[in-house]
């Protein structure tokens, strides 16, 4: 999960394109926290950039560094990892200096990604410098638009690229390109599984249009942008400097399947995707969910039901709507605390539970001796669920009944939502009534799929309008190469040994770390059988003789870390000179 934007001046001699990309930024934090960045073009098709890992305010000095970023058009970033590591060099926008001058940025995944590796290696001889599919898709589309072999290229030169381009990736994605004094680009997987949206305003000075895309439509609406368009499955558009938009339909269009996931969760209730309001769409998730619920419970547990609480915030809408639609008291219980992370998106088990408490407060009034129904958007590892459930009854609930808008959800994301690994989810291998005993709750309730696919199918523009929901069934709308979850996991679970040794570390030197942190700290980390995250054996011992590569023999080999191998907790982006890359320590 991504959020990418992208803006272009009809003036040419305006210089405030970074203005209006970072008050955007702020607009779609909710989809990435881990890292972004803009790149502009000024006269003369000179290009500037300011990117690095944190949030918008971070990254940005609080604006300050805007005024580094000169230039009538831009492209923004914000990232949320999925595949490859935190590194700042990971950081998007991409750059390329051949041919032509490319900045890209990316949303979604590409599950292909060895093969196309090999193919850039290989035969395209383009070097790949991190782990992230977005500079696999730059270099693939680089490469296409290089074939022309012309000093200049139009429209069509680019347009042809894109097809080509299409034909060698698999997956889903949105993205958003500019090539240096020429234009912007956006484009869609032909599938529509990732969104972007495209609006326009009259120029400031009343000549021409100012265009600008995002990925989702709340960013151009705060901008004043009207007339706002979905770009269509497979569908790609131009817009140079002066010129008027051009639309081309890049791959024929496969299928139109949004991934549901948007509705559920990601999405800011204000926003309209593909014709589908996400507020009406989770207002629909509650009512069915009531339905299912009033099914699933019998009279007395339902009679008992005192109040029906929503988890903040992106339950709310349904959570009134399950309590309207069962005639029950609607009650914000928890207060929430707006200046932490989303925990889903926090890296490591505990400090997701950490975070939890951090983010959530129970209202004792709200809990003390009543029977509650709690409804949440989804669960996911259950590690957010249980610690709520817990809250719940510490602050003096009799009984926690709890209700999920989605369904259960037992397979990974494969389309750029980091979600978790199988054997993290807790739906992975359990039913109902052993997640309810989990989480600690009474009973739980979960949306039906066929519900949750009517819920936002009965809003759409499109007859018989699909959805894609993988992750509620394993059913994919793209095919899946054999091996590709095996890749996944590996990627994962480098970038998982990244950051716990990264949170060890930091540990040790502000001197809050335990026996494990220390070991971690000094002998680095490891992944076990079940792929969690372990110390390492402490070099030197007869605990570290290795055997075929793997470490000790006894019914349990572990893929050894070495030293050696271990990259580094951070890399800075070599492709172009980046403010944010110097300016760690200092503020002018």
């Amino acid at each position: 999960m991504c959020g990418i934007l992208a803006l272009i001046h009809a003036n040419a001699s305006e210089t405030s394109a970074a203005s209006e990309l970072h008050e955007a930024l702020y607009l779609l934090q909710h989809r990435g926290q881990d890292a972004c960045g803009i790149s502009t073009c000024a006269a003369g098709g000179k290009i500037y950039q300011c990117k690095g890992n944190g949030m918008a305010a971070k990254v940005f000095r609080d604006g300050s560094r805007v005024a580094d970023l000169p230039g009538y058009m831009g492209i923004g970033h914000l990232r949320y990892p999925t595949a490859g590591s935190s590194a700042n060099a990971e950081a998007q926008p991409f750059y390329v200096n051949s041919p032509y001058g490319i900045c890209f940025a990316h949303n979604g995944n590409l599950i292909n990604a060895p093969e196309l590796k090999q193919f850039l290696d290989y035969e395209a001889h383009r070097h790949i410098n991190t782990e992230s599919d977005s500079e696999l898709m730059l270099n693939i589309f680089a490469n296409e638009l290089n074939e022309t072999g012309k000093a200049r290229v139009n429209d069509k030169d680019i347009f042809a690229a894109l097809s080509r381009m299409y034909k060698r990736c698999v997956g889903g994605w949105a993205c958003t390109a500019m090539l240096a004094g020429f234009g912007l680009i956006g484009f869609r997987d032909s599938y529509g599984i990732r969104p972007v949206v495209l609006g326009s305003r009259p120029s400031s000075n009343g000549e021409g249009m100012d265009w600008m895309m995002a990925s989702e439509s709340v960013a151009l609406d705060q901008r004043g942008f009207t007339n706002i368009i979905d770009i269509k499955p497979g569908q790609a558009v131009i817009i140079q400097k002066g010129h008027q938009p051009v639309f081309r339909q890049v791959q024929e269009q496969i299928r139109y399947a949004p991934d549901i996931f948007e509705y559920v969760y990601f999405a800011r209730p204000d926003t309209v995707i593909d014709g589908i309001s996400v507020h009406s769409s989770r207002q629909n998730m509650g009512y069915k969910l009531a339905d299912t619920i009033r099914r699933r419970l019998s009279p007395e547990d339902l009679k008992d039901i005192d109040a029906v609480i929503p988890i903040p915030e992106t339950s709310n809408t349904s959570a009134s709507c399950v309590a309207q639609r069962l005639n029950k008291p609607y009650c914000q219980g928890f207060v929430k605390n707006r200046y932490v992370f989303r925990t889903f998106i926090m890296p490591g088990q505990k400090a997701r539970e950490k975070g939890v408490r951090r983010k959530l407060n129970a209202m004792r009034t709200e809990f003390a001796g009543k029977s509650v129904l709690l409804v949440d958007d989804s669960i996911v590892r259950g590690t957010t669920s249980r610690e709520i459930v817990n809250m719940a009854q510490e602050a003096g609930a009799r009984k926690v009944f709890f209700a999920s808008c989605a369904p259960r959800i037992t397979h990974a994301h494969i389309y750029g939502i980091d979600l978790a690994s199988p054997s993290e989810l807790i739906a992975h291998h359990r039913d109902e009534e052993s997640i309810a005993k989990h989480i600690g709750a009474v009973r739980v309730i979960f949306q039906t799929l066929d519900d949750l696919k009517a819920a936002c199918a009965e809003l759409s523009p499109r007859p018989k309008q699909e959805f894609e929901v993988g992750v509620f069934c394993g059913s994919y709308v793209t095919p899946v190469q054999p091996g590709y979850f095996e890749h996944l996991e590996k990627i994962r679970g480098e970038s998982k040994k990244l950051k716990v040794m990264e949170r060890a570390r930091e540990a040790v030197a502000n001197g809050s770390a335990g026996d494990e942190e220390i070991q971690i700290a000094t002998n680095g980390v490891e992944v076990d059988e079940q792929g969690k995250v372990i110390p390492a054996a402490r070099h030197g011992s007869v605990d570290e003789v290795k055997i075929n590569g793997y470490g000790p023999s006894n019914g349990k080999p572990h893929r050894q870390v070495d030293e050696d191998s271990t990259p580094p907790r951070d890399r800075m982006d070599i492709s172009l000179h980046n403010f944010n890359d110097f300016t760690h320590d200092h503020q002018g």
